[in-house]
């Protein structure tokens, strides 16, 4: 995300430099410019566009006005794309290239656009269009790596790592699709409406039809609560032990993983138990969570609801408010953060903490309440805003939550 908005940003300040110096202008020209300008300076993009897209309707030929169009309706693609709208910013960034469709660079940011809004085929189709650089590359690995291609996703890493050898984001890429590789070239496949599975090959095969039972339950039900039902294929991956700690470097606490995959360690067990069925619950809780939010989402409250819906599904739900640790706390800041660095005892109160947090929000202001603050943090705010924003019917802030949940379970200060 952050190699692609740089890329944005420099060609919207390409275009504004080109814009400049365009050549002679005619006065009416100069005032549509002008006056654009200032409704884009004051984030009204989509009253900017029009009022070029009518300037431009009766001076066609009128480069300056061209040039100007292209560039709100980057900007535009640009806001869109860091509020998680990806359908709009395709639709933004697409008007743009119509204006100028030999320009590669709007190729990408569609391209891209399309990838974050997993419509592959469609992304796949840009990118080979923009060109040899970095970024089309980086891309193009990363449809490849989404759609289980992990060979394909590494040649075009390494074609990027010539080009920017110096990107240690793509190095981490390369390293970990080399990891996977060894351990899902041999495994087996599976399907159901939603989900595609991967599983090592030593494992009953009948494991593999219950987990997708499950994760289709888990679709419906947590889709319910969260409001948001996916018309993408969900990847899931089982592993032995072994596999699942060399693929995910992960913590020996870790049961289960969401980086875009569903990734579960599940040797050693022949038909799936109860509380396996739960962990489904809780990573697939992930997956939505991720979708709505953009990955603007405060660690407590995406481990909080993954936990809440594991346990509402588990018959092994633990009573939160009853064993929270007494005494003092972790600080929301320590929260927000990744637990994965953490050991056994710390990262089990984070748990704990988190759960009670969030299923007391649950409980005291609703699902409605939760669906709002997920969607107001895939717009981009910080959790503070979202909250506030959420619960305005209520007059409470993130402090006021916190004030509310401390007197519900008689919690002590926070470190």
């Amino acid at each position: 995300m952050t190699r692609v908005a740089g890329s944005i940003v420099a060609v919207i300040f390409s275009f504004s430099l080109l814009a400049g110096a365009a050549g002679a202008v005619d006065s009416n020209t100069y005032s549509y410019s002008a006056e654009t300008k200032t409704l884009i300076a004051s984030g009204q993009y989509y009253k900017a566009i029009e009022e070029l897209k009518s300037a431009f309707s009766l001076f066609p030929y009128n480069e300056t006005l061209r040039q100007d169009l292209a560039s709100a309706y980057l900007q535009q693609g640009q806001r869109e794309l860091k509020q998680n709208r990806y359908p709009e910013a395709v639709e933004s960034f697409g008007q743009a290239r119509e204006l100028y469709p030999d320009e590669r660079q709007f190729a990408l940011m569609r391209g891209v656009a399309y990838y974050l809004a997993k419509d592959y085929d469609a992304a796949r189709a840009d990118l080979a269009q923009a060109g040899e650089g970095a970024d089309p590359l980086i891309f193009l690995g990363k449809v490849s790596y989404d759609t289980g291609d992990l060979q394909a996703a590494i040649s075009y890493w390494r074609r990027a790592q010539e080009l920017a050898p110096k990107d240690t984001a793509l190095k981490e890429l390369i390293a970990k699709a080399e990891r996977e590789l060894p351990v899902e070239s041999k495994m087996d496949k599976g399907y159901s409406s939603m989900f595609d599975i991967s599983y090592d090959a030593e494992l009953p095969p009948g494991l593999a039809a219950e987990v997708l039972d499950a994760l289709e339950s888990a679709y419906n039900s947590v889709g319910a609560d969260l409001g948001v039902f996916p018309a993408t294929r969900i990847p899931v991956l089982l592993y032995t032990k072994s596999d699942y700690s060399s693929v995910t470097v992960g913590p020996d606490w870790s049961g289960g993983l969401y980086d875009g995959k569903i990734r579960l360690p599940v040797g050693g067990i022949t038909t799936m138990p109860p509380q396996m069925r739960a962990i489904l619950f809780h990573e697939y809780t992930h997956v939505l969570v991720a979708s709505m939010t953009g990955g603007n989402v405060p660690t407590w409250f995406n481990e909080g609801l993954a936990q809440f819906e594991e346990y509402k599904e588990g018959a092994t739900a633990v009573g939160a408010h009853q064993s929270m640790p007494k005494g003092k706390l972790l600080s929301l800041k320590t929260l927000s953060g990744s637990f994965l660095a953490m050991d056994r005892n710390q990262a089990g109160v984070a748990y704990r903490q988190s759960y009670s947090i969030t299923g007391f929000m649950v409980k005291r202001y609703g699902w409605y309440a939760v669906q709002g603050i997920l969607k107001n943090l895939g717009e981009r705010v910080p959790m503070e805003t979202a909250v506030a924003k959420a619960l305005s019917d209520w007059s409470l802030d993130l402090p006021g939550v916190m004030q509310e949940w401390r007197e519900s379970v008689g919690a002590g200060t926070s470190e």
